[in-house]
């Protein structure tokens, strides 16, 4: 990381307005998930789940890389193929439309999710008009005992696939239909599980479930999407998801419950780019009210609404810049517990909450760490109209901005 801070440091030489910004590492970037995908056992595949982040230099890295990519609207489609006209789309999403759909039909889309009964006649339908067959996962809501993680979209009620209790009249309803083909199944139950030995359970489950299902209804079963839902630990960066004991402990389980000809799909986010990027913004003032230090920066939760979201204070660390242009005495605190929050008129405008830190001055940077994912791409970015930050990719021998 020492990289990154020695051009916020080179940067604040050159510049005199307060410093913000996302950094993205590519070159960290691709040697994460190049590795990600290699030690997948050989009968899986690796989409990238681009709704965690979808700018274009960021699919453009990972292109050459992943197996493909997952999307959940047209506009995500678009996206991938701007970059790449033939990479495999996989495509999902609780309310498609039948534009949507369309779309996904002229845009080669290798397998749409299906999450109700309604949407696999919709598919059927448009399909007909294409004149095709399309290729279908249906998206399955588990009854569970599922894992415990983050946010749950199976397992209990929820809006997403269909209920565990209507496989076997989708399966019916799907075999009277010619313009669609059921090729397996569709299992994203969870996000952001933190235990590598619970997930190869999970995967365990869904093999053994589908393996019943294919035997019960005389179903072929090419490709079973057991999700993403692998998570990123934000409350201690060090402790994070074992990925090597994880595709250790799942090939055994692969081989003894895999069908033959099956192959496993896996659509990781989160996993793949938060620890990649970097959200650096300046601190314009610090003050005490009710007993209580603030430092309010550059920028906040419009930029990087995720923490907000979450309820969690964002690991953070402070770059000391030692540049000031004021004829009068710079405030700063030492060894202080300290909220950081933004400059939206909003007490919610908070990213870090009451941390200790050694030492923070107006016009340091507070550089906040695994900003990669669910950071600008779900941020409310024109709230109050404030100026967006600069976009800045570095990779070994240059750098890319987009401002």
């Amino acid at each position: 990381m020492n990289h990154i801070i020695d051009y916020i440091k080179s940067r604040k030489k050159e510049q005199h307005t307060p410093f913000c910004a996302y950094i993205y590492d590519l070159s960290a970037l691709r040697e994460h998930v190049a590795k990600c995908v290699e030690t997948l056992p050989t009968t899986c595949r690796l989409f990238y789940a681009i709704k965690a982040n979808s700018e274009a230099e960021i699919l453009k890295a990972l292109a050459p890389i992943v197996h493909g990519f997952e999307v959940a609207s047209l506009g995500e489609i678009k996206k991938v193929r701007a970059i790449d006209e033939n990479v495999p789309i996989i495509f999902g999403g609780p309310g498609k439309t039948d534009e949507e759909i369309a779309g996904a039909i002229e845009h080669r889309v290798s397998l749409i999710h299906v999450e109700s009964l309604h949407e696999l006649k919709r598919v059927n339908y448009l399909a007909e008009k294409y004149g095709a067959v399309i290729p279908v996962l249906l998206r399955v809501n588990l009854r569970g005992p599922l894992p415990n993680a983050t946010l749950a979209m199976g397992g209990r009620p929820t809006q997403f696939g269909i209920d565990e209790a209507m496989v076997p009249e989708a399966i019916s309803l799907a075999k009277q239909l010619d313009h669609i083909t059921v090729e397996g199944f569709h299992f994203h139950s969870l996000s952001n599980n933190l235990d590598a030995a619970q997930h190869v359970q999970l995967v365990t489950y869904y093999c053994q479930l589908v393996s019943a299902w294919a035997k019960q209804f005389g179903q072929s079963i090419r490709y079973l999407n057991v999700g993403g839902g692998i998570g990123v630990n934000y409350a201690d960066l060090h402790r994070q998801f074992a990925w090597e004991h994880f595709v250790e402990e799942l090939s055994p389980v692969l081989e003894q419950y895999s069908l033959p000809e099956m192959t496993v799909l896996f659509e990781c986010g989160r996993y793949l780019t938060a620890s990649a990027g970097y959200y650096a913004t300046e601190v314009l003032d610090i003050k005490k009210n009710h007993g209580k230090n603030y430092a309010i920066v550059r920028g906040g939760t419009h930029h990087f609404r995720l923490p907000v979201s979450w309820q969690h204070s964002h690991p953070f660390e402070v770059i000391p810049i030692d540049i000031w242009n004021y004829p009068f005495e710079r405030y700063g605190l030492q060894q202080s517990d300290i909220t950081i929050v933004g400059q939206l008129c909003t007490p919610k405008d908070v990213m870090a909450k009451d941390v200790k830190i050694e030492q923070v001055r107006i016009g340091d940077v507070v550089l906040f760490k695994y900003t990669g994912a669910y950071g600008w791409a779900i941020s409310h970015h024109d709230f109050l109209s404030h100026p967006h930050p600069e976009h800045i990719y570095l990779y070994e021998g240059g750098r890319s901005d987009r401002g």
